[in-house]
């Protein structure tokens, strides 16, 4: 009994050497990657109470931030697409992204300091009403309508709504933030379990 015992323990410490050795390649290859030119966009993960994150960071900023109900290789299709082919998991380039939302999670963070690369969003209304989302403080509320009055488009309430919903990097830019005027939270991209639990989160809706 003791004996298998120590072979399983010598089992898992090999495991263990090997996966830490697989790490530590792969860093030394995005890090190779990076130096030479050869990457475009920085792929990692933050696990939340809302499920596994997958966050993508480009030399602009970061530019995606996709939730687990999405199919992951449907997302780097879409990045590929959009952005570059030229992906690679790489913590060091993922990192400021990675550590703020972790704080936010933790409640010691209200405010986002890291810039967006807003590629996968075209210029005119939609950019504006992104941009006007994210300037909505924690634990502050909007209308629909009011986003879409400060984007230029008072009377576009329903359009705001639509890039909301299309809001490529949520929670950053934090459109669950935006709230029917006649009550209630509204839809949400990312399902409305998810938009209850931040605002709760932020204090911003109790019921």
């Amino acid at each position: 009994m003791t004996d298998e015992i120590l072979r399983r323990l010598r089992s898992d410490a090999r495991s263990a050497e090997v996966e830490d050795a697989s790490a530590r390649a792969a860093s030394a290859f995005a890090r190779a990657a990076r130096t030479r030119g050869l990457l475009d966009v920085a792929l990692g993960a933050v696990d939340s109470p809302l499920g596994r994150l997958l966050v993508f960071v480009t030399r602009a900023g970061l530019v995606r931030v996709a939730y687990p109900d999405e199919h992951p290789d449907r997302v780097l299709e879409e990045v590929a697409e959009v952005v570059s082919p030229r992906i690679l998991e790489d913590p060091r380039g993922t990192e400021r992204v990675r550590r703020q939302l972790d704080r936010y999670f933790e409640g010691r963070l209200r405010r986002f300091e890291v810039p967006i690369d807003w590629a996968f969003v075209p210029q005119g209304f939609f950019r504006r009403v992104l941009q006007a989302t994210a300037r909505i403080p924690f634990g502050a509320v909007s209308s629909y309508r009011d986003v879409a009055a400060r984007a230029g488009s008072p009377r576009a309430a329903r359009a705001a709504g639509n890039a909301l919903h299309d809001n490529p990097v949520p929670i950053v830019v934090p459109c669950h933030r935006v709230v029917p005027a006649s009550g209630g939270i509204g839809g949400y991209g990312g399902q409305e379990w998810r938009k209850a639990w931040l605002l709760r989160h932020e204090g911003a809706w109790l019921s």
